[in-house]
Order: structure tokens, then C-alpha cells, then sequence
């Protein structure tokens, strides 16, 4: 019965760990530019402190509130899944129209400038935490949407070890990337040709990595959160746009020989369409909205 739990939770997790992949490409790509700027001998102390809050998030907060709300309240996951589906949405298009306009990019506030190393990393790490917390929410409730027919006790035990899995892997990732440089500086100093070639390539392959796990990191939102808009408003029987997204789907799984991978193509950039489009909406509000205020 032991070994049998066990299995049960290990596939359980394991599924919902799947689920939530989208969002933890978000978190792998988003996390590295907390650490920038830094001197390198802080670069590993600040991810292991955020790390450690990402821990937190998940286990002291996130870990029991979502068991209250199986518990209790099990009609609430989803209006809570599409509320965080929304808001990954609104991040994704505010970063594709930050990159449009040129504005939040290279700009420090004042106060910002006032502060010490010290303070500023404080202020980092903090920062990260949040953004850790609202990314953890929606992995967790992607999770126990997932898990929502098992035992509380397995549902308890599979959040746990998704949490464990996601943030060793997420934090993993996040020190090796903030670490290729010197990687790619110390192999540029040694005696073979070869060591060298390669220390020089990581070095100058960085800022590409960088910029292409930030698109990845937006076009997983985008695809994550609509995705999730669009099982929402098929749980609610809204059905048109979740029939279209379907039908996509399916009419691109007709493609012989490699119909499973268009199929999923053709679901995901819908999905991502709908996404960019509830996103552009939540952007042009909370963009209009200030500017009227200002205006009087």
C-alpha cells in the first residue's frame, strides 16, 4: 500500500508538473535579471536567498491555501486559475508593448539611484519574491486543477514534491545561466585552443540566450495563460472560442506524418492569440486609466 501511495503521488506529480510547464519557462526566464548587475561573487548568494523565498511562497502559503480552497471551496479554483491566467496574459503583453515603445527598459527610478549595494540587492531580492509568488500561484493552481479528484492527502503529497521539483530545477537553471560568463571567462583563460574558443563563445552567446529565454518566457505566457482563459470558459459553456480553438487544433492534427505536432502548434498559438488579445485589453485599460487621472 506503501509503494502503491507512493507511485500514486510520483504520477500525479509528475502530470501536474507537465501542466504547469508554461509558466516554469516564465519563471527560468524572468529570474536571471534579478541578479544582474551585481558583482559576480553575489550573483549565487542572491538567487539562493530568492530560492529560499520562492520555498516559502510555496510551502507556508500557497501549499496550505490551496489545499483550504480543495477542501472547502473547490468551485473557487477555477475563477481563480482564469484571474491568473489573465494577469499572465496582461505580463506578456505588457512586455511585447514595453519592447514596441522603448519605455520601462534601461530606467531607473530616482530613489532607486540613492541606494546602497546593500539595499539594492534587499530590494532585488524582495522584488523577485513577488514575482515568485504570483508565478507559484498559478503553478500551484494549475497543479491542483490537475489533482483535484485525487485524496487530500495525495493532493497535499504531490503539491509538495511539484514545489520541490519546480523550484530545484527553476533556481538550478536560473544560477547556471547568471553563471555561463565566468564560466566562459575562466575557460577563455586556459593554455588549450579548444577551452578557449569555447570560453569566448559562451561569453559572447549570452546576451542571445538571455533574449531568447526572455521571447520563450512571453510566448509561454501567452500560451499558458490563454490557454487557460479558454479551458475556463469551456468549464462555464461559453462555447464559441474555446470550439474555434479546438477546431484549430484538430484540423492541423490532420497533417500526415507529423499531425500530433501541428495539432499542438496550431492549439498553442491560438491559445496565444486569445491570450494577446485579453492581455492587449488589460494593458490598454491600466495604460488609459492613469492618463485620464493625470489629465485632471
Amino acid at each position: 500500500m506503501a509503494a502503491a501511495s507512493v507511485d500514486d503521488v510520483s504520477a500525479a506529480a509528475g502530470r501536474a508538473s507537465m501542466k504547469a510547464a508554461g509558466v516554469v519557462v516564465d519563471d527560468a526566464a524572468v529570474t536571471p535579471g534579478y541578479a544582474m548587475g551585481f558583482s559576480p561573487a553575489r550573483e549565487l548568494p542572491i538567487i539562493r536567498k530568492i530560492a529560499i523565498g520562492s520555498l516559502k511562497n510555496k510551502f507556508l502559503i500557497l501549499l496550505p491555501g490551496a489545499l483550504l480552497i480543495s477542501a472547502f471551496a473547490p468551485w473557487a479554483l477555477t475563477p481563480l486559475l482564469m484571474l491568473g491566467g489573465a494577469y499572465l496574459c496582461f505580463e506578456a503583453s505588457e512586455k511585447l508593448w514595453g519592447n514596441l515603445t522603448g519605455h520601462g527598459h534601461g530606467e531607473k527610478a530616482p530613489e532607486d539611484l540613492a541606494l546602497s549595494s546593500e539595499e539594492q540587492e534587499k530590494k532585488m531580492v524582495g522584488s523577485a519574491i513577488r514575482t515568485d509568488l504570483i508565478l507559484s500561484a498559478e503553478i500551484t493552481a494549475i497543479a491542483l486543477a490537475d489533482l483535484a479528484e485525487r485524496p487530500l492527502a495525495t493532493q497535499a503529497a504531490a503539491l509538495a514534491v511539484v514545489g520541490l521539483l519546480i523550484t530545484v530545477a527553476v533556481y538550478g537553471a536560473v544560477a547556471l545561466i547568471v553563471k555561463m560568463d565566468d564560466i566562459g571567462l575562466h575557460l577563455a583563460e586556459r593554455r588549450s585552443a579548444s577551452a578557449r574558443a569555447l570560453g569566448r563563445g559562451l561569453v559572447h552567446a549570452m546576451p542571445m540566450v538571455l533574449a531568447g529565454l526572455a521571447m520563450i518566457g512571453t510566448a509561454a505566457m501567452l500560451w499558458v495563460g490563454g490557454g487557460i482563459l479558454v479551458h475556463g470558459l469551456h468549464e462555464y459553456h461559453f462555447g464559441p472560442i474555446p470550439a474555434l480553438v479546438e477546431g484549430l487544433g484538430q484540423a492541423a492534427a490532420g497533417v500526415p506524418l507529423v499531425g500530433p505536432v501541428t495539432g499542438w502548434l496550431a492549439t498553442a498559438t491560438a491559445s496565444a492569440a486569445v491570450g494577446l488579445v485579453v492581455g492587449g485589453v488589460i494593458v490598454a485599460v491600466m495604460h488609459f486609466i492613469p492618463r485620464k487621472r493625470a489629465a485632471h
